[in-house]
């Protein structure tokens, strides 16, 4: 396939001009004509048209083309000159001495012209050797008594600007024209499309091939002959291929003008332009290239001739990326290391921009400075608040290169760790079981157990291991400690509950850790004996947390081998609960801990251990507060047990404290650009949200967290309770449909042995019952008890699956089994004590259960009140306002006898409320419907004030009944004859005390109780 060819796009002007200068000179009027610009504009192109129509006109042309080969050849160009008219002059060029003032060939040649016009074209004279420059500038001047035209091109500024050019002086008439071109238009670029393919382009395709061109009608030209060839055609779908075509092209012009570029000199500036010439100025480029001989306006001037760059706030740039890497890879990688690290430093003396200074050092050899690593982690720390984790990760790598202390290494490497856990997992696990291994105790032993929390946020099981097995080794012969708490070993956020100590394992369907008489879900009795700390937890306080916990006093610590020990022993018990490696050999036995231990590690997991079993709530409460309290020696707290605080906390009502640690770790986490421990923190919060009905508030932590730590880079055993939290959350946001597909994900294999599975069965039980399909939420929150009752978890806080399988199985008809559930669950959770899990129950136990619904209603209400739980405390007061509006209705039936009639009534479909959601359950018999109220508004409550109104005062009442039926603040002041002010704050009692968010949820309430 032959090129194709192009025309002289966008180029009618210069045509123009061309056309009037050689028309003129047919006459006998001389000009000089200069067309300048980048190369590859097309100055040469124009120039052949100018001959060859000059020709066509009858004139002489002689022409000649100056290249660097010949920059230093005396009178190369004036020899291609005066070839065609003097054969035997060009020899004598180079041969006879320069005389004074002489100018060979130059009389000769006047004379000849005198008979017939000549045109003379010189392309590129930027590099005309000198006694050719002499010699045309002779010939310009004597251009008025010759009929001689002189048309040049140039690319850049040449190396000398010539007598010729526009403003300077020339003596006589000639006509002086200088012609810029300018680079191809959109318009020109599809003009360019159209001759190629004979079809015009994609506005898509035609936008990206100029702007990957830039214009240059030579790029243009060889990227669609390329593009041509490969058999491509201009389409949207192809711009991919074409910007890669594109960057070849580029490469190749600039390979070609690196090989024209003979000046060691400016080969010297172009190489130091490409390393730093965007951080530096160009007198410094010019004092990293290295001490010569040649001016710094000779050095411009030579790379503004190369083509190679362009001209930037006064100062030359390398053109672009592609460009760069053509310059840089002729040098020999040690030469450009070297290079590198020598700017670097000119750089760094002069206060460059830090991370400019960054990206010097991570191509540099090692500087072997400590400035060095400082700039680097300078700049990795503003790599990462601008979001460029690839970034900040090579600046840590390079960092590395440069020689450091072991400590300091080892803080880079816990750091460098921490970034790679989110864009390399398996890396950042290899490097912190490095710093596992490497580090021992002493001042900087806390390092091991941080590398230990973050290889357990990471989903690293077995680096907790071998950190024990390495303390163990590394410490000093003592006592064996005395057997202290063996409950359930602790989970990183997220994970559920903990399981039961192996020594607890019974058969299938038996439940360990469940208090003597529990009951599982298919109403087996659990075999397992009582939690050793259940029992001490109701005789004794725990004496396993600080003294001053919850003072927000430093305590007392141990040594610190013996503290660093303590800490990779509960990490150790989380890695065991959350994948079990039995099956290998080099696990060893997770070892007891003491009972009184000084270590807010220690503290926040049993913490957790004890909520989860479900006793002594004060004391979860005070030992979770002591994972907060900073040791006396300055051991930096760590992020798990800190979490499992928190959870505790949840487990505990006291969410508002939880809340406000949550929000001192993330800000810890933020400082330390750690973003899995955000990601996870975030996740924690969002239950948190969840738990007191913020599903918005919930949304946005999700998908902060998923912007941290991406849910394709998420850890298998931690991919069930994300999914679990999102599934909730859209659920309580209505929506539903993307609900059912976060429950069809399929899900790797290792998710499916993870702890968290607990937390997805219970989302998809509670998905079911929003879907109306009380058999498989049954199923779904029975396996969910059944995996949590096998970790060792009683306690109804965590999940209440109990109640919420009562209601499936009353639905379906099994009240047997719904009684004895929903007994249960209020037997645990009044055991507990905490306000939320017992309202739960209670509310589940007037749903399920006919006998004492009123009463039983009623009891929830005021449980769920002071829970901040809002959601199930806004579905109990439903409930109880629909119960008494029944049995009022029923005995007002009774006494009017059997004349009366009793209408069905409209029951709303379930709401995506979790967990205290839904409808009545059916089998419940049908209230009568109340006719709307119709006439004018009053301010009339409506049926059973004392349910929905409970609490209010009158005037409480009357505002909230008239904002119930629409009238806006101003309408209700005019109503009861108040100020708008008095109404606003009228209305803002009444939400704080029926514990709603507005105007729409005080309506709901309204209707509820009215039946509507």
């Amino acid at each position: 396939m032959s090129p194709i060819e192009l025309p002289l796009l966008e180029r009618d002007r210069e045509l123009a001009a061309l056309s009037a200068v050689i028309g003129e000179l047919g006459s006998g009027r001389p000009a000089v004509v200069t067309v300048t610009g980048e190369p590859g504009l097309g100055q040469n192109d124009l120039l052949r048209w100018s001959a060859a129509h000059a020709t066509d006109a009858g004139l002489r042309v002689l022409s000649a083309h100056a290249t660097p080969a010949e920059h230093e050849v005396r009178y190369g160009v004036v020899a291609q000159l005066l070839a065609e008219e003097s054969r035997a002059l060009a020899p004598r060029l180079f041969l006879t001495d320069e005389q004074p003032g002489g100018l060979p060939g130059l009389n000769g040649l006047l004379n000849a012209v005198r008979d017939r016009p000549t045109l003379l074209v010189v392309r590129d004279t930027q590099w005309l050797d000198p006694a050719s420059l002499r010699w045309l500038e002779a010939l310009t001047r004597r251009l008025p008594r010759a009929p001689v035209a002189l048309l040049t091109s140039t690319t850049g500024t040449a190396l000398t600007r010539p007598e010729w050019s526009v403003g300077t002086p020339l003596t006589g008439l000639a006509t002086t024209i200088e012609l810029a071109l300018p680079p191809l238009t959109s318009s020109g670029t599809a003009t360019a499309v159209l001759r190629a393919f004979g079809a015009p382009g994609d506005p898509a395709f035609t936008e990206a091939l100029t702007d990957a061109t830039r214009g240059i009608p030579a790029v243009v030209h060889d990227v669609l002959d390329r593009f041509v060839r490969a058999g491509h055609s201009p389409r949207a779908d192809r711009i991919d291929t074409l910007r890669a075509l594109t960057a070849e092209v580029v490469g190749d012009h600039a390979t070609r003008a690196l090989s024209d570029l003979r000046d060691p000199a400016a080969v010297d500036a172009l190489r130091a332009l490409a390393v730093c010439g965007d951080l530096l100025g160009f007198p410094l480029v010019c004092t990293l290239a290295g001490p010569h001989s040649v001016s710094e306006s000779r050095l411009r001037a030579a790379l503004a001739a190369s083509g190679l760059t362009t001209v930037r706030d006064g100062h030359p740039r390398v053109q672009d990326a592609v460009v760069r890497a053509r310059v840089l890879e002729e040098m020999p990688a040690e030469d450009r290391a070297e290079l590198y690290a020598r700017a670097a430093g000119l750089a760094q003396r002069v206060a460059a921009d830090d991370q400019g200074i960054a990206d010097l050092l991570l191509l540099a050899r090692p500087v072997g400075d400590p400035w060095a690593v400082d700039t680097l982690r300078r700049g990795f720390t503003s790599a990462l608040r601008c979001g460029r984790r690839d970034l900040a990760v090579a600046y840590l790598a390079r960092a590395l290169d440069e020689p450091l202390a072991a400590e300091d290494r080892a803080r880079i490497e816990f750091q460098l760790a921490s970034v790679e856990m989110v864009t390399a997992p398996a890396a950042a696990e290899r490097r912190l079981g490095g710093l596992i291994r490497a580090t021992r105790p002493g001042p900087g032993a806390g390092l091991r157990a941080r590398a230990t929390d973050l290889c357990l946020l990471g989903g690293d099981t077995r680096a907790a291991r071998h950190a024990l097995a390495g303390a163990i080794d590394s410490a000093p012969a003592a006592p064996e400690p005395r057997r202290g708490t063996t409950g359930a070993p602790a989970v990183p956020p997220g994970a559920g509950p903990p399981p039961a100590p192996r020594t607890h394992l019974v058969p299938h369907r038996s439940y360990p850790g469940t208090p003597p008489g529990a009951t599982g879900p298919g109403g087996e009795r659990s075999t397992a004996p009582d939690l050793p700390s259940t029992s001490r937890a109701h005789d004794a306080p725990c004496s396993s947390g600080p003294e001053a916990a919850g003072t927000g006093t430093a305590v007392p610590d141990e040594d610190p081998a013996v503290a660093e020990r303590h800490e990779l022993t509960v990490l150790c018990r989380v890695a065991s609960f959350l994948r079990h490696d039995d099956a290998d050999l080099d696990v060893l036995p997770v070892p007891a801990l003491p009972d009184a231990v000084h270590n807010p590690a220690v503290a926040g997991v049993r913490a957790w251990e004890h909520g989860v079993a479900g006793v002594h709530r004060e004391e979860v409460r005070r030992l979770a507060r002591s994972a907060f309290v900073p040791a006396a020696t300055g051991r930096p707290l760590l992020v798990v047990p800190r979490l499992l605080g928190c959870r505790a906390l949840l487990l505990t009502d006291d969410g508002e404290e939880a809340e406000n640690h949550l929000g001192a770790l993330l800000d810890e986490s933020h400082r330390e650009r750690a973003a899995i421990s955000v990601a996870h923190i975030l996740t924690v919060r969002a239950e948190l949200h969840i738990r007191h009905g913020r599903p918005d508030a919930a949304a946005r932590d999700l998908a902060a967290a998923e912007a941290e730590l991406p849910r394709d880079r998420l850890h298998p055993l931690f991919l069930p309770y994300w999914l679990a939290l999102s599934m909730v959350t859209d659920l309580q946001n209505g929506h539903a449909e993307r609900a059912r597909e976060t429950a069809a994900r399929p899900l790797p294999p290792l998710a499916h042995e993870s702890a968290t599975t607990a937390q997805l069965l219970f989302a998809r039980g509670v998905l079911a019952r929003v879907d109306d399909e009380p058999h498989q939420a049954r199923e779904h929150f029975r396996a969910c008890g059944r995996w949590l009752l096998r970790h060792g978890c009683v306690n109804p806080a965590v999940q209440p699956w109990r109640s919420l399988a009562a209601e499936a199985a009353h639905t379906v008809g099994d009240t047997e089994e719904a009684g004895r559930l929903v007994h249960e669950e209020v037997r645990l959770a009044r055991r507990w004590g905490a306000a939320s899990p017992l309202g739960r129950a209670q509310l589940s136990l007037a749903v399920v259960t006919e006998e004492n619904r009123v009463e039983n209603l009623r009891a929830a209400v005021t449980t769920l009140s002071a829970a901040p739980a809002r959601t199930a405390y806004t579905r109990a007061v439903i409930e109880l306002a629909a119960a008494e509006r029944e049995e009022n209705e029923r005995r007002a039936a009774a006494a009017l006898g059997p004349a009366a009639t009793v209408l069905p009534r409209a029951v709303p479909p379930p709401g995506p409320h979790v967990p205290s959601t839904g409808g009545r359950p059916p089998g419940r018999p049908p209230a009568p419907r109340r006719a709307a109220p119709t006439g004018r508004r009053t301010a009339k409550a409506p049926g059973h004030e004392a349910a929905v109104w409970h609490g209010l005062t009158t005037v409480e009442r009357e505002t909230a009944a008239l904002a119930a039926q629409g009238l806006g603040n101003r309408e209700i002041a005019t109503e009861l004859a108040v100020t708008t002010r008095a109404v606003e704050l009228r209305l803002s009692g009444v939400y704080r005390k029926l514990r709603i968010r507005g105007r729409e949820e005080l309506r709901a309430l309204v209707q509820e109780a009215e039946g509507s």
